[in-house]
Order: C-alpha cells, then sequence, then structure tokens
C-alpha cells in the first residue's frame, strides 16, 4: 500500500479545488516577467505564504523553470519547519506527496543516499502540518511534465551540513534544487523594504551569516550559499516584493523574495529580473 502525505494547507494557503487552484497558478505565471533566456537555473530560492501574497513572486522564478518543463525529473525540495523542533533534517517517511493536483512520487533511491547522513532522519511530524514544502508543489507540478521528490525538512542545521545535502543531491539537469523560504516578518512596509534588499544583496553576495531574522529560510539559504561558493554558482534577484505589494496591507508586512542561481558555463548570459 501507498503512504502519501496529504496536503494539510489546501483551501487556506491556496485553492483546494484542483481546477481553481490550475487557473490561479497559471494566471499568476502569465503575469510574471518572461524568462529571457532557455537556459533554466540549476537551483532557486521561492518564497512559501499563502498565494495571495506570496504567489506572484514565486511565479516570477518559476516561469524561469517552464521552459525545462520536459527535462527536469526530480525535485530536491528543502524548507524550514515552522511547528516542529527538529534536529537536522528530516526526510517524511512516505512514498508520495499530494495536492489537489495529484500525487508526487518520492525518490526512493536519493532517500537510500541520505539516510547513510548522521543528521538526516525520518521524522513524519515534522512534515504532517508543515507549509513551506506544501506550497511549493502546486507550482511544481503546473511548471514540471513529470518529476520524483525528495523533500527535505530542515531544523537545527548547519549550513555545512545543507551544503552536504545539496551536493548528494545534485546530479545533473535533469535535477532541480529549490529551497524554501521568506524574508522579513512583521515590519513596517518601509522598515521591510530597506532590510528585505539588505537581505537580498546578502544572498546575492553568497554570504553565509544570514540569520532568521532576515529569512526564516536562513539555514537552507546559505547552505545553499556556501555549495555555491564551492561550486561557483551564480545568483540572480529575480523578484523582491512584500506582502503589502501583493495583498494591499502595509502597517505589517511579510518579505518575498525569488531567486535563481546558475552554474559557472551558464551564468554570464542571465540577467533576469532586477
Amino acid at each position: 500500500m501507498v503512504s502519501v502525505r496529504r496536503p494539510a494547507i489546501a483551501g487556506m494557503f491556496y485553492p483546494s479545488d484542483a481546477g481553481v487552484l490550475a487557473r490561479d497558478i497559471d494566471a499568476m505565471l502569465a503575469a510574471a516577467q518572461p524568462a529571457t533566456s532557455v537556459v533554466v537555473p540549476k537551483a532557486i530560492i521561492a518564497p512559501h505564504a499563502g498565494f495571495i501574497y506570496s504567489g506572484p513572486v514565486a511565479a516570477s522564478i518559476y516561469a524561469l523553470i517552464s521552459p525545462a518543463h520536459a527535462r527536469i525529473k526530480r525535485v530536491a525540495l528543502l524548507g524550514p519547519t515552522h511547528r516542529v523542533a527538529l534536529h537536522g533534517m528530516a526526510l517524511p517517511g512516505v512514498d508520495a506527496f499530494a495536492t489537489p493536483l495529484g500525487k508526487v512520487a518520492i525518490d526512493t533511491e536519493a532517500v537510500k543516499k541520505l539516510r547513510s547522513l548522521s543528521f538526516v532522519g525520518v521524522n513524519a511530524e515534522a512534515h504532517r502540518l508543515e507549509h513551506s514544502l506544501e506550497v511549493q508543489l502546486p507550482f511544481l507540478q503546473k511548471v514540471i511534465d513529470d518529476f520524483v521528490l525528495i523533500p527535505l525538512a530542515v531544523g537545527h542545521a548547519s549550513a555545512q551540513q545543507v551544503a552536504e545535502v545539496i551536493d548528494l543531491l545534485w546530479g545533473g539537469d535533469d535535477t532541480l534544487i529549490v529551497i524554501s523560504s521568506d524574508m522579513s516578518h512583521y515590519l513596517p512596509y518601509a522598515d521591510a523594504q530597506g532590510t528585505d534588499r539588505a537581505t537580498a544583496r546578502a544572498i546575492v553576495d553568497l554570504r553565509t551569516d544570514i540569520d532568521h531574522q532576515q529569512a526564516c529560510g536562513a539555514t537552507p539559504v546559505t547552505g545553499l550559499n556556501l555549495f555555491a561558493q564551492q561550486r561557483g554558482l551564480t545568483p540572480h534577484l529575480v523578484d523582491l516584493r512584500n506582502s503589502g505589494d501583493t495583498a494591499g496591507d502595509k502597517s505589517r508586512v511579510v518579505g518575498y523574495g525569488s531567486f535563481a542561481y546558475y552554474e559557472p558555463s551558464h551564468a554570464a548570459t542571465q540577467r533576469p529580473g532586477h
């Protein structure tokens, strides 16, 4: 019998009706700035709030993935835990993840490799209600034809440990690395803009001292940056907005950024977004 991690936030963070969800994502992707090149980023950072808030910013990065819809066959997805205290990183211990758009199978071979790492375990509870990973899946299901998933909930871990996991999962052109993170939380609009611009500069500069006040996914973000230093990846800021830009209320906002990371052979030709 196939074990499935059922959607926990459908109907809250995004529509639970498959038709409405598909139409909403299609509209956001259509409104996103079009890709300037057929070269697709190897790794991305995307936000993970409700779609009315962060969906347009997520769409700006997922639109860059669309040209590789048939080529990408596996996605490594790393996001922070919000509800369960966790040491290291956790796999869900299931065979598939589900959203209203259907099921995505887990990459069992990758899971076996990850289990060899002392800081990677299985913790279904860390995944059961976690939104940072789930909210990425409908976008991935819309922009990639068919893929297997390696979902990792990231708790108290080091940048070096995250970089080690990314190295193990890196693969070739058929593999996409997705880091899930929002930016500042609950600052006034103007303060958030300044804070998030500074954080975006730190990300593009591949700094590894970004903290959780700057980005809730600071641990996987800094791990990706450490790996990028080692591999010569070049990051580009694609979109930077906050909930005051997308949902109206500017008194207390949450920041969202999307970033594309290119391998050395492709980086010089890429100038997406800002």
